[in-house]
């Protein structure tokens, strides 16, 4: 155990290979150890990049140019692989798909502490601790394939809790999490003795954990302050970091209805997901699908959207429907941002164009995909599901990944979206994002452990 900060960063610099923009330049802090950091800023600030050098993943896995310094637990990362960092720190990622390595959750949860040999007689008690921190028991001898992407990241945050780190890095970790759920995983922060930075949209509960904030934008810190200051800045500088309240609209005047689920049923062989649901969307209207972690909300939005055949029950659809899944990323297949997009309206590029510019990704059309943040690769597929004008959206978890202002840009959008007649469902743990009308599932009863 090295003597001073836990964590050192002196003028840190990083540029991704095949992009001349730097992704962080000029960085330098210090973070003692036990301190809670919640690391905010806009989408594609740096943010990720950060917490990937504090776990050594940058440079050794992306590579790229990097300089500067950054020194975990008195090791130099430039020196040091991730894996020897493993267990002094660990590190949540934004997408759990592609995290998770194991068939079954409980062994997902143990792998890790069987890579840092954690004596074979403590790994039940941790595995068990853990997964009752993320409120995740009753997952344990699920298969991981069979858990929905929020269920996952919960897996994901107990395998990153086993290891009881020094150094706890978590990238937008209640992103897929009902809100019961999220609130559990941030208590359970709160008491862990590690150095924990954070990178978090639920930025009221960020700010309520935390002791200190980091504000990165274009690539460098613009902001190291305790809470009450930063609190401060933010009202001043940037008011839409600001947390706020739960927008529920209103309903609208009575619209011809576009889309109906009556009586839908649907199981995964065994597992009942879906028992008689009902749901009815109408034009002019954005309707808000909420629920608990596995309470069958993308099983739904994909029978509406055609994906899957219910069971039992009736779907009626009264036009064009498009469907952005969650993590899209996993979806790209063109070189160009603009070529993607213009993949559903036959290559019309001035077309793509025109959608990108609507979510604000104009700059990035000759731009790769994956050259483009989490939340850059969001907005890029909802250019792409919406650049054929259906008339009924349907949106997984849209602002995963997304910055209050642009989450604000794309609430406005699907608000003049539907006012020219059309209808949006969307998905979602995200209780501020405006809606006309708010619609719950439960867990059918059957289905419950």
């Amino acid at each position: 155990m090295a003597l001073g900060p836990l964590v050192e960063v002196e003028g840190l610099a990083f540029v991704y290979p095949r992009t001349a923009v730097p992704a962080l330049e000029g960085i330098s802090v210090q973070i003692e150890l036990g301190e809670k950091v919640a690391l905010l800023g806009p989408s594609g600030s740096g943010k990720s990049t950060l917490l990937r050098a504090l776990a050594g993943l940058v440079p050794h896995f992306h590579g790229g140019r990097f300089s500067g310094r950054v020194t975990i637990d008195g090791r130099d990362t430039r020196r040091t692989r991730p894996a020897e960092l493993a267990g002094t720190t660990a590190m949540v990622f934004q997408d759990p798909e592609d995290q998770v390595v194991m068939t079954s959750v409980w062994n997902e949860v143990a792998f890790g502490l069987e890579n840092v040999g954690t004596p074979t007689a403590e790994i039940p008690a941790r595995v068990n601790a853990a997964l009752g921190a993320v409120d995740a028991l009753q997952l344990a001898e699920r298969r991981a394939i069979e858990l929905s992407s929020g269920e996952l990241q919960r897996i994901c945050l107990a395998s990153a809790l086993a290891l009881s780190p020094r150094l706890l890095l978590v990238d937008e970790p209640t992103s897929q999490l009902d809100v019961e759920v999220a609130e559990s995983f941030l208590d359970a922060l709160t008491g862990l003795d590690a150095t924990v930075v954070l990178s978090e949209q639920r930025i009221g509960r960020a700010l309520e954990l935390a002791e200190r904030v980091l504000f990165v934008e274009g690539s460098r810190l613009l902001l190291d302050a305790p809470v009450v200051e930063a609190v401060e800045w933010l009202a001043d500088h940037r008011p839409d970091f600001l947390p706020g309240a739960e927008a529920t609209l209103g309903p609208v005047a009575e619209g011809e209805t576009l889309l109906a689920l009556a009586g839908v049923s649907f199981s995964y062989g065994d597992h009942i997901v879906l028992d008689g649901a009902e749901i009815e969307l109408r034009a002019g209207e954005v309707v808000a699908l909420e629920g608990r972690n596995g309470s069958g909300k993308t099983t739904l939005a994909r029978i509406a959207a055609g994906l899957l055949q219910p069971a039992a029950g009736d779907v009626q659809r009264n036009g064009t429907v498009c469907y952005l899944a969650q993590d899209p990323g996993r979806y790209l297949v063109r070189e160009r941002a603009d070529e993607e997009v213009a993949l559903a309206v036959g290559g019309d590029l001035e077309r793509a164009r025109r959608a990108l510019a609507r979510v604000g990704l104009e700059w990035a059309a000759s731009r790769h995909p994956r050259d483009l943040s989490s939340g850059e690769r969001e907005r890029l597929a909802l250019a792409a599901v919406s650049v054929s004008e259906p008339r009924i959206l349907i949106l997984d978890e849209p602002t995963r990944g997304i910055d209050p202002p642009r989450k604000r840009e794309l609430s406005d959008w699907l608000l003049g979206y539907v006012d020219e007649g059309n209808a949006a469902l969307v998905v979602t743990h995200d209780e501020t994002f405006p809606a006309h009308r708010r619609v719950r599932l439960g867990v059918p009863e059957a289905a419950r452990v």
